[in-house]
């Protein structure tokens, strides 16, 4: 860092501290990060400065890279691009740079030509610039500084989390080198308004282990006190100094400006004007300079924060010797800071941001003019587009700000910033209505370039956004588009709205794009119109068609070998035909899909595989089968800056699913709640599975207001399914039975529409939750003596479970129920019979035979019933044990209504104390004998299956029913208690 400072560092000792201590920690190969965060003026700059100052001095080699505000322009990467070139240019660093060349698009070695990258290479870039800082932290230990973060541009946003959180941070594999490395990044901390895309990301690193947090509060009284003492080279009368300190308010960059605003050191010093604001007195300052130094800085405010000398010599158009003067002027009154790269810099945002808007109208028309006319020139770097687009519309030149808008577009999307990319291509698209014909540049018409920016919309996670513009792409196309364009907007339209769950409308979106272009000759564009026509057929209960486009889609793609449309239509079919995803074999199948998607750079087929996969594995029953998938789906997500993307949030929906499932509900809410900020408006869904381990464990009126609050935005299904159940059964355990079959009702109803007339098999879980409502209504109409009552809700349940078993019986996709569904359909039966005549011991010993598969909560639930069942046949000792085994899961999962509810079983029925340890692992069957055996040898699910010629999934349940009879919370704890009780004897050696 270039800068320097004249006064002692006052008043932030434990601050600098905190920030070389984190620095000795990286030079001894522990690295770290630190974001700096503080309001304008109070002195971020400045110990960030002494703290660079400090790693020069003991060795580092410090890297420094700016964000600038050029509204809503982006620059993508810059911070990065600036620390990558002055690396690029030391020569002891040269080295590394060989064996990364997917970062020479950052550096201009690659930038400005060729087609663009295939859609992993956004990807490859964020694993090369990791690459490349560990290869310099090899060579030499660093610092990084990235200053004003609450400017940068999405893809350096999702750049430096990609670094933070899977890159530069994490420590190297046993016996590699120490990674020596250190990462400062300062920001804004009051101009982070609520809705400021930067809070999400903080929000996501401050989580991180490595990553902390420092801010910087305003200076107290004292130290401003030194500080303006300091910075005067004559006395100051203390009436002064102490007007400036409480005008300062703690801030030093307002203090240090009212100071400087003062008269000279002679007369006058002891009564200062005192400015209304600090804008007042950055002017007051600037109006004391030279007409031709403030004519520089005026310039210099138009071009940004930062502007290099040659550009700026040519904008302000002075004799050489009078710009050098006018610049030292403004260099001694520290108004402007030189760099090290030929730059100079604001010494502060604030005083640019002043001089800016104290120019009048015509100057700054006249001064964007100028800088976008020599931007245009040759030689400029492709980054310099978006300064130009920027400038030319400022400016008021519109055909050259169209121009420029698309080449920045076109740099965007080579260096794989999508977002970036949508807001240049948006820009475009509104200049090209008001551009004459005759000015426009050659970019293809409207439809096209709308059509490109929906898919950019897309890649940047704005599904909504997609569908808009993807429509406008079809209205502007018109009849007269040719068939490939009309073709490729129509499967477009239907894909994005598939997103969104317009299903219907995907499907006929989809036919109409099979229809305009043929099968033959083969073409790549008929391959991904089918492959999408395969998707919507089958999300509308079309099968049979979706299976036969896909098979003929599938040979075609084989034959022009597109390796990504076969991995996708793979997909599609493993989850039409027989052997699905939820067998070993079609399992087998997604695995060679993602294998193809990630050889052809596909990441959108790979997650897709990857979901798959997961969601196989979890609807099998194969649970711990399911945990290896989801951690490598969105670590791969993660490392691709794609966590909020379709896939990826559905993988963290399964994961926060698969954690309640389990009963490791702490950490489902922990991952929840530091979730909720990082996630878009439409991703709420994904951490939805929590609600329900805040309406077990009795936050009835937090699950209701956050079931609710999924219904708030557009229709997304699966929210509308977590909200219909946390709705449903809220209302059962409540006892309101009137609204909770209502509540089911309406949500059948609803889900059905959206799934194209498809009864969802989530409609048999609803209508277990309903039943329990109805037999408890049942029940205390039989124990009231209402006849009458009991036999209306005797028939409500009849009709329940004639609906649960059809939809059991036909299956959303054709398929036969999975453990869930089956556990489901059990309880469904069970309380069909408890409002009929009441609770049987049968129909709820299958119920909590079916739940053993690894769900504890439900378990623990049907137990209560078995409990009660047993109790009613007078068979109270093995009553006894089913209500304490429900009641320790209860305990053990924090589910205190459901404990309340055993506890007055317990006392009304009088049962013995719970059964001793050695008492219930005595109940161990043979066969559960031989899976604890194997438990203890550390075998997975599928091993056991194996060795005692089981299903995995048999193992499973086996397991499951284990956990609950020695009462513990995972598999390595029942292996402990085993040993300590002598069930299992430790392997000899």
């Amino acid at each position: 860092m270039a800068q320097t400072f004249d006064t002692p560092f006052i008043g932030r000792a434990d601050e600098l501290a905190r920030l070389t201590g984190v620095l000795e920690r990286a030079a001894a190969g522990d690295p770290r990060a630190v974001l700096v965060a503080g309001d304008a003026g109070v002195g971020k700059t400045r110990a960030l400065t002494e703290a660079a100052a400090h790693a020069a001095a003991t060795g580092l080699t410090v890297l420094t890279g700016h964000c600038v505000d050029l509204g809503d322009v982006g620059l993508p990467y810059l911070p990065f691009t600036e620390i990558l070139g002055t690396a690029a240019a030391d020569d002891r660093l040269a080295p590394a740079f060989a064996a990364y060349p997917a970062v020479d698009r950052l550096i201009g070695g690659a930038s400005g030509a060729g087609p663009a990258p295939d859609p992993g290479s956004r990807l490859q870039l964020f694993e090369g610039v990791a690459g490349l800082l560990a290869g310099l932290a090899d060579l030499t230990p660093l610092l990084l500084v990235v200053e004003d973060l609450h400017w940068a541009d999405q893809s350096s946003r999702d750049l430096l989390r990609f670094l933070l959180s899977r890159g530069v941070l994490q420590r190297p594999a046993p016996g590699g080198p120490p990674r020596r490395l250190a990462v400062f990044a300062s920001y804004r901390a009051d101009d982070l308004h609520r809705r400021h895309p930067l809070r999400p990301l903080l929000a996501e690193l401050i989580r991180l282990p490595a990553v902390d947090r420092l801010d910087l509060r305003p200076m107290a009284d004292a130290d401003m006190t030194r500080l303006v003492r300091a910075r005067r080279t004559g006395p100051v009368p203390d009436s002064t100094v102490r007007r400036i300190v409480e005008s300062a308010e703690g801030n030093a960059f307002y203090a240090e400006e009212l100071l400087a605003a003062l008269p000279g050191d002679g007369e006058g010093a002891h009564s200062p004007a005192m400015p209304s604001g600090l804008a007042d007195v950055l002017l007051i300052r600037i109006e004391q300079l030279t007409e031709t130094a403030q004519q520089v800085l005026r310039t210099a405010a138009v071009a940004g924060r930062r502007v290099g000398h040659e550009l700026l010599r040519s904008a302000v158009q002075l004799p050489e010797e009078e710009l050098e003067s006018a610049l030292r002027e403004a260099v001694g009154r520290q108004l402007l800071v030189p760099g090290d790269d030929g730059t100079y810099s604001f010494r502060h945002a604030l005083t640019r941001e002043a001089v800016y808007a104290d120019l009048l109208p015509g100057e700054r028309v006249r001064l964007h003019g100028r800088f976008a006319a020599l931007l245009a020139g040759e030689g400029r770097s492709p980054q310099s587009a978006a300064e130009r687009a920027h400038h030319s519309r400022e400016s008021h030149d519109l055909p050259d700000a169209l121009a420029a808008s698309l080449e920045a577009a076109d740099h965007a999307q080579r260096v794989g910033a999508p977002a970036e990319e949508l807001r240049h291509l948006e820009t475009a698209l509104e200049l090209l209505a008001v551009v004459d014909a005759s000015a426009r540049p050659e970019a293809g018409d409207a439809a096209t370039l709308t059509l490109r920016a929906s898919a950019a919309a897309a890649r940047a996670g704005d599904p909504h956004r997609a569908v808009q513009l993807t429509r406008s792409a079809l209205a502007r196309a018109g009849s007269d588009a040719d068939s490939e364009l009309a073709a490729r907007v129509r499967y477009t339209l239907a894909d994005n709205l598939i997103r969104i769950d317009h299903l219907e409308a995907a499907f006929t979106y989809s036919s109409e794009a099979l229809a305009l272009i043929p099968a033959e000759p083969p073409s790549g564009t008929w391959v991904w119109a089918a492959a999408t026509h395969v998707l919507a057929a089958r999300h509308v209960g079309r099968n049979e068609d979706a299976e036969r486009v896909a098979r003929q889609a599938l040979a075609v793609a084989e034959r022009l070998e597109l390796a990504d449309a076969q991995a996708d239509l793979t997909i599609s079919l493993v989850n039409l035909e027989g052997p699905n995803r939820r067998t070993p074999q079609g399992r087998d199948r997604l695995v060679r899909a993602r294998e193809l998607a990630g050889a052809a750079g596909n990441l959108a087929v790979e997650m897709r595989a990857l979901y798959n996969l997961a969601i196989g594995c979890y609807e099998s029953g194969d649970l711990d089968g399911c945990l290896p998938w989801l951690a490598e789906g969105l670590d791969r997500a993660r490392r691709a800056g794609l966590l909020t993307s379709p896939y990826a949030l559905e993988l963290r929906y399964l994961q926060s699913l698969l954690l309640y499932t389990l009963g490791r509900w702490d950490e489902c809410a922990r991952a929840a709640a530091a979730d909720t900020e990082l996630l878009p408006p439409a991703g709420g869904f994904a951490i939805a599975p929590a609600l329900y381990v805040a309406l077990a464990r009795g936050a009835y009126d937090a699950a209701v207001t956050g079931a609710r609050g999924l219904l708030d935005h557009h229709f997304d299904w699966m929210a509308a399914l977590v909200a219909a159940i946390v709705l449903t059964d809220a209302a059962a355990l409540r006892g309101d039975v009137e609204e909770c079959v209502r509540q089911m009702h309406a949500s059948v109803e609803s889900l059905t529409d959206v799934s194209g007339g498809t009864r969802p098999d989530a409609v048999v879980r609803l209508a277990a939750l309903a039943l329990a409502a109805v037999a408890d209504a049942a029940e205390e109409a039989r124990l009231s003596g209402d006849t009458a009552g009991a036999k209306r809700w005797a028939g409500a349940a009849t009709e329940l479970v004639e609906l649960a078993r059809d939809t059991a019986a036909r299956g959303q996709d054709g398929t036969e129920q999975g453990p869930e569904g089956l556990a489901w359909l059990a309880r469904a039966e069970a309380e069909r019979v408890r409002a009929a005549t009441g609770p049987d011991v049968a129909a709820w010993e299958r119920a909590v035979t079916a739940f053993g598969y690894g769900e504890p909560y439900e378990l623990a639930r049907c137990q209560r019933r078995l409990a009660e069942a047993l109790l009613t046949a007078d068979r109270r000792e093995e009553a006894a044990e089913q209500a304490y085994a429900a009641r320790d899961a209860a305990v053990r999962l924090g589910a205190e209504p459901l404990r309340e509810a055993l506890d007055t079983l317990i006392r009304r029925g009088r049962l013995a104390d719970a059964p001793a340890a050695g008492d219930r692992i005595a109940a161990l069957t043979a066969r559960e004998s031989d899976v604890l055996r194997l438990l203890g040898r550390g075998r997975t699910n599928r091993q056991i299956g194996e060795e005692l010629f089981i299903s995995g999934k048999t193992a499973s349940v086996h397991v499951s029913n284990i956990l609950a009879k020695l009462g513990a919370a995972s598999r390595t704890e029942a292996v402990g208690i085993a040993y300590r009780e002598g069930l299992i004897e430790p392997e000899a050696s």
